[in-house]
């Protein structure tokens, strides 16, 4: 007699994982920050008459795959604040498909962090769900105080950040590797756990107090249970047209625009938020219950471009300190217009059309074989160069966007929900090596992951053609 044994049940993929988790935070963070949900609704009404009055921008973004992500794009934060729990976040979000992407000192800025961005980087899984999480660890060197570091560092060992089943989930998807359908959905709801608000301290109103006046975010970091969420970013068309009509939702937006000013070609990232909520939090005295209140939860929105290559990067990163030097932007943004107009001015300096920064190595780009071209392929010989191909319409190029962050932007966002947007460098204190080891990985080089998808791409457009490998031309 035959014996029937139970199929095995299949894994679901992490970006299922991914998407699932993506729409169970942003539920959970439209519920505990309502502003959150007016954010969406005013992003989403800014990017549907963006696509319906610029049609090549439509085209664009629907050549590029982008499309659909948009209105499923995010990206949140949090801070962590030990190694271990640094190590432990590199296997969660490894879950869903996410690694570690280069290495922020947001030092610069006399925030006491180092971080990195954990998100997909197979172009297939950033076009089904491109979500990223900044995820910073807190520098408990950086506390001059010995006796408050010492006490921080006491606080934070005690803690538990992940629930016991998360953790075996992790182990098990590890182990097995993947999860399936009901594993996932469980995996999402207990992984929900370590990014969710709680409106208790875990230290007094002194101790509190203590670590307040070192700064603002070691308090944030080691008074609570675990790293609540601190924002959820939606991705929009327009920036300066949701800036501009923040107020109009109720909303006060921060005094300067982060990154790059306004162009035709975006580049990079370019950030805005709304100050952070002032909320009640209660003390762990043991006395009588003592109700203060705690400002870290914030809500942001960013507009994407092109990545930049080393060489553009560079450029990049010289006009912005250049304009940093000159103005100066305090909490009261009286100098926002000032900073807005030099900047803009500064930036006339790295070209600012498609063309250009292609041929000038500047950004990265995909390229593909065009229907004309692939027509013509089969019954006739092709120009053996690229800049030829492109021009006769037979290899087209599309911006790669940027999938990563930029430290003095990140870093100017956090000042601002700290209380100041005040426009200043600090001297580094980098420690590359340190973050690494507690993150018990290599973080993954950006530029070379750009590098890659263009080569790649390249590649195969000119496979479609019939061609072999062939030398892209820049100018000096």
């Amino acid at each position: 007699m035959s014996r029937s044994f139970p199929m095995p049940q299949a894994f679901v993929s992490p970006d299922r994982i991914r998407s699932l988790f993506t729409e169970a935070m942003s539920q959970m963070y439209r519920t505990e920050v309502p502003q959150y949900g007016t954010l969406i609704e005013l992003v989403a009404d800014v990017n549907a008459g963006c696509l319906e009055n610029d049609p090549d921008l439509r085209d664009r973004l629907t050549r590029a795959g982008e499309l659909e992500r948009i209105d499923v794009e995010r990206h949140g934060a949090i801070r962590l604040g030990t190694a271990d729990e640094l190590f432990t976040i590199r296997r969660l979000f490894a879950v869903m498909g996410m690694q570690p992407v280069g290495y922020y000192d947001l030092s610069v800025a006399g925030v006491p962090v180092h971080s990195t961005s954990f998100r997909p980087i197979d172009e297939a899984a950033l076009n089904v769900n491109p979500f990223r999480v900044f995820t910073s660890l807190l520098r408990l060197e950086l506390i001059e105080d010995e006796g408050l570091r010492g006490e921080a560092e006491a606080i934070l060992a005690k803690r538990r950040i992940y629930t016991p089943r998360a953790v075996a989930l992790i182990e098990r998807h590890e182990q097995k590797g993947g999860l399936t359908e009901a594993e996932a959905t469980e995996f999402v709801a207990e992984a929900l756990e370590t990014f969710r608000w709680h409106g208790e301290a875990t230290v007094s109103a002194e101790t509190y107090k203590r670590l307040h006046d070192a700064h603002r975010l070691i308090a944030d970091v080691v008074s609570f249970k675990g790293p609540h969420i601190n924002h959820l970013t939606p991705r929009t068309l327009d920036i300066d047209a949701v800036q501009a009509r923040m107020p109009e939702r109720g909303i006060t937006p921060k005094a300067v625009i982060e990154g790059p000013p306004r162009r035709h070609c975006d580049i990079l990232l370019r950030q805005t938020s709304f100050k952070a909520l002032e909320e009640t939090i209660a003390f762990s005295d043991d006395d009588d219950a003592i109700q203060g209140t705690h400002t870290a939860r914030f809500g942001e929105i960013e507009q994407r471009g092109v990545a930049l290559t080393a060489k553009g990067r560079a450029l990049y990163d010289q006009l912005l300190a250049s304009v940093r030097d000159e103005v100066q932007v305090g909490a009261g943004g009286a100098k926002a217009g000032a900073y807005d107009h030099e900047l803009a001015a500064r930036f006339k300096a790295l070209p600012d059309s498609w063309d250009e920064l292609r041929k000038a190595d500047l950004a990265f780009f995909r390229y593909s074989a065009t229907p004309a071209g692939i027509a013509v392929a089969a019954g006739s010989r092709l120009p053996g160069d690229p800049e030829a191909l492109i021009a006769q319409g037979y290899l087209a190029c599309t911006p790669i966007v940027y999938e990563d962050f930029l430290p003095v932007s990140a870093a100017g966002i956090f000042q601002s929900n700290l209380g100041t947007d005040q426009q200043q460098n600090y001297v580094t204190r980098s420690n590359r090596d340190a973050f690494e080891a507690a993150l018990g990985a290599t973080v993954q080089d950006e530029l070379a992951l750009y590098a890659e998808r263009q080569a790649a791409s390249l590649d195969s457009a000119l496979a479609a053609l019939g061609l072999g490998r062939l030398p892209l031309k820049t100018v000096a």
